[in-house]
Order: structure tokens, then C-alpha cells, then sequence
């Protein structure tokens, strides 16, 4: 008989396919190895790579398998080398570190508590919410790592395509913001046009109006979060990168971005968060209770969200710390660390 002290609420699948596929169950609360921290949720965001590996088998992970990147909450236990953060600390980040040999974590971010080594994740600013937070880490992880790749200097020009979508929101805030872009040019549809000027866009192209043909500026900088480079290359100077966050590229002459997951990257930019110049964008339908999981995927894959998808309130239940001693960490299958 499972000892339900020792359990928690978690969506999971088993096999892959629709949105149709996820359960919610219990799944056992994991102890935290010497390096990581054990993290209650309190707040959670989705990404379109979560719906991409639930579908199709992209990676190699032993099922089952809880989803989820990017998280934000209060650390309640930690293992004996983690000395960073203290019990009771206010933390996020992004779990899974794309950059470390192996697969994977199968436990993700849409549980009670995760475990996290604790040089992925970083103090979330007192001025911002759980649900901020957790909108951030995969998003902003990758926006950087795009102006990174592309060289980008101060007083230089960008197209970016896609400014409305969790990436594309963030990308013109740094380039306005933290890159000091002379110019920042972004795409969206009709209806989000009003909402990326605020993000601090000189100016936004509707793309239900004008094509990438009909727009006369050429830039330093072509920064495409959808995958459009096909097309979009045309407004790119001759010489300037084209960066693409979509695998592979449709444009050989793209370069592909992928994202450094660390939480040093959230700690440089916490003075951008704590004033304001950066901040998170969360879909006005949202943020969706833990319980409506399924209907926040059914939202997110219409790719019509307006900043990030976030699940937030998580059940809230005291943690009983000395259930769970974290030298013990042998008692916990190690494929769901």
C-alpha cells in the first residue's frame, strides 16, 4: 500500500499522442539528490515543446512522464552539497537542462513538487508573482540566447517575426530594452497589434495585411520565432544574420537558436525585472487552474496565445519535512530524478 505522505497530484502520460492522452494521478514525491533543491509549485507555464514531445517520440523518455519546463514556488528540502537557497526561499526557473548529457527529467513542472539542481533556477523578485515568474525562465532562455547568436549591438536594427507568442514578447522587450535597438520592428495579427506597441515596438506589421514583400526597411537583424524564414528572409540585409528558434530551419541561410538553461541568465537580468523594463506577458484567457490542464494544452495549440499559457493555483498542502530525509536518496527510482 503506497503511502499517500508521500504522494502527490500530477499530470502525466503514458504513451504519446493528443492532449487526450495526459491523466491526472498520483505520482511519489521525489527526495532531492546532494545538488538539487525540492521545490513546491506554486505556479507553472506551458511551451509548445511540451505538446511537440507529448505527440511525437522527438527524445528518448521512459514513460511516465510528467510535463512541464518552467516553474516557479518555495523550496521545502535540499539536498547536502545545494547551499544557494534555504528552506522557504522564493525561486524559478527552468527544470529541464537542454544542455546536460542524457534524457530528460519524466517528472516536469505540472506537479506539487519537483526537484531541480539548484544552478538551474534563481531568487524570483519579491515585485513579481508566482505566475510571472514562472511565465519567464524557457522563454526568456531563448530570446537571449537569439541575440546572443546573432551578435547583436547596441544601436542596431530588428525584424522580429512573431512579437506576440511567448518567445517573440520578450524578444522585443530585450532588444528595446536590454540590447538598445535603434529599431524594433515586430509581426502580429490584427487584433495584438495595440498590445506588442506596448511591449516598446517603433513599429508592428500586421501580417493579415502586409506581406514580408511590401515592407520597405531592411534590418541588422532577422529574428524569427514561427519558423517563417522561408519567407521572411527578404526583409534581412544582405549581410545580416537570420536567426530561426524553430528546428530546422526553413532558410538555408538561417542559423538555428536553441537556449542556455541556467539560472545565472534569470539572476543578470533580475535588475530589467525588479524596475520593470522586462516583464512577463500572460494570456488574458489564463492563468488556468491545476485542474484545467487539459484545456490550457487545447488553448496553447492553437497557437494563438498572447504571451505565455500558465497554470496557477496548484493544491496548496503542508509539507512534512522529516517524511522525507533527504540523505536517503536511494529509496527514490532514480529515473525520476
Amino acid at each position: 500500500m503506497k503511502d499517500k505522505s508521500k504522494m502527490q497530484k500530477a499530470w502525466f502520460y503514458e504513451e504519446h499522442g493528443p492532449k487526450e492522452v495526459l491523466k491526472l494521478g498520483d505520482f511519489p514525491i521525489p527526495v532531492p539528490k546532494q545538488n538539487q533543491l525540492l521545490v513546491q509549485v506554486k505556479a507553472a507555464a506551458l511551451n509548445p515543446f511540451d505538446s511537440k514531445i507529448r505527440r511525437q517520440p522527438i527524445i528518448p523518455m521512459e514513460f511516465p512522464v510528467v510535463p512541464g519546463c518552467d516553474m516557479a514556488g518555495v523550496v521545502v528540502a535540499k539536498g547536502g552539497d545545494a547551499s544557494k537557497f534555504e528552506v522557504g526561499d522564493e525561486v524559478y526557473g527552468n527544470i529541464q537542462d537542454f544542455n546536460s548529457q542524457g534524457t530528460l527529467k519524466r517528472l516536469g513542472t505540472l506537479a506539487e513538487f519537483v526537484v531541480v539542481e539548484e544552478d538551474l533556477v534563481a531568487a524570483k523578485p519579491e515585485n513579481m508573482s508566482f505566475e510571472d515568474a514562472a511565465a519567464l525562465p524557457l522563454a526568456v532562455q531563448t530570446a537571449l540566447e537569439g541575440f546572443k547568436t546573432a551578435g547583436f549591438k547596441e544601436g542596431q536594427t530588428v525584424f522580429i517575426v512573431g512579437g506576440a507568442g511567448g518567445v517573440g514578447t520578450l524578444a522585443v522587450q530585450l532588444a528595446k530594452r536590454v540590447f538598445g535597438a535603434s529599431r524594433v520592428v515586430a509581426t502580429t495579427s490584427t487584433a495584438k497589434v495595440d498590445f506588442v506597441k506596448s511591449l516598446g515596438a517603433d513599429k508592428v506589421v500586421d501580417y493579415k495585411k502586409t506581406k514580408y514583400e511590401e515592407v520597405e526597411e531592411k534590418f541588422d537583424l532577422l529574428y524569427d520565432t514561427i519558423g517563417d524564414t522561408e519567407k521572411s528572409f527578404v526583409v534581412a540585409k544582405d549581410d545580416a544574420p537570420i536567426i530561426d528558434i524553430t528546428w530546422p530551419p526553413s532558410n538555408t541561410r538561417a542559423v538555428y537558436s536553441g537556449l542556455t538553461v541556467t539560472g545565472d541568465i534569470l539572476e543578470k537580468l533580475r535588475p530589467y525585472l525588479k524596475s520593470g523594463k522586462l516583464k512577463a506577458s500572460i494570456d488574458p484567457t489564463g492563468p488556468y487552474h491545476f485542474s484545467d490542464v487539459t484545456e490550457a494544452f487545447l488553448y496553447l495549440e492553437t497557437g494563438r496565445a498572447q504571451g505565455k499559457v500558465v497554470i496557477s493555483p496548484f493544491p496548496t498542502r503542508h509539507f512534512l519535512s522529516e517524511n522525507f530525509a533527504c540523505d536517503k536518496v536511494k529509496e527514490l527510482p532514480n529515473e525520476l530524478l
